[in-house]
């Protein structure tokens, strides 16, 4: 190919993204509290042409073919499909494949709310969205690629937050809602606002190969707070971020709601009120489980509720309503070195021990020029940990000098809780030193200190 064609060809894909990325844009619901009259007005208007649905035409006939000869369908179980509206938290890993599933299968309107934008690791696993559409919100990345396999579909994307203010008002105007967000804040934000609501929630989450599916909230089945009347500890929850998740995972989750979804839309019974699935795709095992019946005694959902509205669930979990990583801070500022001192004990020599208390094959990834020792998180307490230190530092020691060792994790948090457990389970020792951990981990490194260190 010549350069002429070769420019010709880039500038053609230029104007092909800038069109979308304006097309795109164009589909956003902005992120402002004084616009959500406006919106609820918009869904008002979409459910009167919602109910006005009352025949098939040849086109819908022809495209929703293979689903119309099946009995539990059937013209009536379309119609109903075409009158529901199904609102989508979280336009990732869960989201994107029950968008797309309830798109294909006709559902009157669908709503996706997400607050983040396409990054590049988002696409292992969030398969609508693509290399050209890093940068672009979720919910307009989700919703562009919905519209191109069925416009019939009402779409609306809301580039939001979700929280205690909004929630509510967005959620009475749908007729079922999925969660697929990743953080204990927003399912009980979305919990409480369904119940409150008189709506079913279809549940479901992911992480490594393990996936777990659920209905809440419908025709007499529990709620969340039924059977998790209080969260639990933050620093006990991990996410796909910390802990990881194969992609097919999600998808494969994503997919059953989008199924409990299409069922309770088309007047079907749901397989899963007071029951879980759960997945694991390493035995590649489905297994249903009973669970409690709705408690009477539920603050949200029992005889005698407290909670009669939204609170600030940011506060009650304890962790944001996000699937960021949640900065801890539990040491003191002199149990910490910033990357930048560290980098100067380096460059000068300054003996010290490196512990790294990633998984092996984090290491595998990528590690510090410094030699270090490998801890996990999962045997800090084993005595064998405790030689591995002892045995380093010995060699360093001299003339009661105190010992620096430096723990590094990924992001600065596991780093910490593992100076605390050295802490105690060297305290007995007559050895002296002092811990500390790497200030924002590898993370802060990249970006402080090495711009072509990997960031994960």
């Amino acid at each position: 190919m010549n350069y002429e064609e070769e420019i010709r060809r880039l500038k053609e894909d230029l104007e092909l993204k800038k069109s979308e990325i304006v097309h795109l844009k164009s589909l956003l619901t902005t992120n402002s509290s004084e616009v959500i009259p406006q919106i609820v007005n918009d869904v008002e208007k979409q459910w009167e042409d919602l109910s006005s649905h009352t025949k098939l035409s040849n086109n819908e006939i022809a495209r929703y073919s293979r689903q119309l000869i099946l009995p539990e369908i059937g013209v009536r179980g379309q119609l109903c499909l075409s009158q529901r509206s199904v609102l989508i938290v979280g336009a990732g890993g869960l989201g994107c494949p029950a968008s797309i599933y309830l798109a294909a299968a006709g559902i009157g309107r669908l709503g996706v709310v997400d607050y983040d934008e396409v990054e590049l690791s988002n696409l292992h696993r969030q398969i609508l969205h693509t290399e050209r559409r890093i940068g672009i919100p979720k919910s307009a990345s989700v919703i562009g690629a919905c519209q191109q396999l069925n416009s019939d579909v009402k779409f609306v994307p809301y580039h939001l937050q979700l929280n205690s203010e909004n929630a509510l008002n967005l959620i009475k105007h749908y007729d079922v809602v999925l969660d697929a967000t990743d953080n204990v804040a927003s399912r009980y934000l979305l919990n409480d606002a369904c119940v409150l609501a008189g709506k079913p929630l279809v549940s479901g989450s992911a992480l490594r190969f393990q996936g777990q599916l659920t209905v809440y909230n419908h025709k007499g089945g529990p709620c969340y707070r039924c059977l998790f009347p209080k969260p639990p500890p933050p620093e006990t929850v991990t996410n796909c971020s910390d802990g990881g998740v194969l992609g097919v995972v999600p998808g494969i989750i994503g997919c059953l709601q989008a199924l409990e979804a299409i069922k309770i839309a088309a007047g079907m019974d749901s397989s899963f009120s007071q029951r879980l699935l759960l997945f694991d795709g390493l035995d590649g095992t489905f297994r249903g489980v009973s669970i409690r019946k709705k408690s009477l005694g539920c603050l949200v959902c029992g005889d005698n509720p407290t909670i009669t509205k939204l609170i600030d669930y940011e506060q009650f979990c304890g962790a944001g309503a996000n699937d960021k990583d949640q900065a801890l801070h539990i040491l003191s500022e002199n149990e910490r070195i910033k990357p930048k001192e560290y980098k100067s004990m380096l460059d000068c020599g300054t003996p010290h021990v490196l512990v790294d208390v990633r998984l092996p094959v984090e290491l595998e990834i990528c590690h510090l020029p410094a030699p270090a020792i490998n801890i996990p998180m999962d045997s800090l307490c084993k005595e064998t940990s405790k030689e591995k230190l002892l045995n380093t530092a010995k060699v360093l020691e001299s003339s009661g000098e105190c010992v620096p060792i430096i723990v590094v994790c990924r992001q600065g948090n596991d780093s910490q809780v593992a100076v605390r457990k050295f802490k105690e389970l060297m305290q007995d020792t007559d050895c002296h030193f002092v811990f500390k951990d790497l200030l924002g981990g590898l993370t802060s490194w990249a970006k402080q200190i090495d711009n072509t260190f990997p960031v994960y």
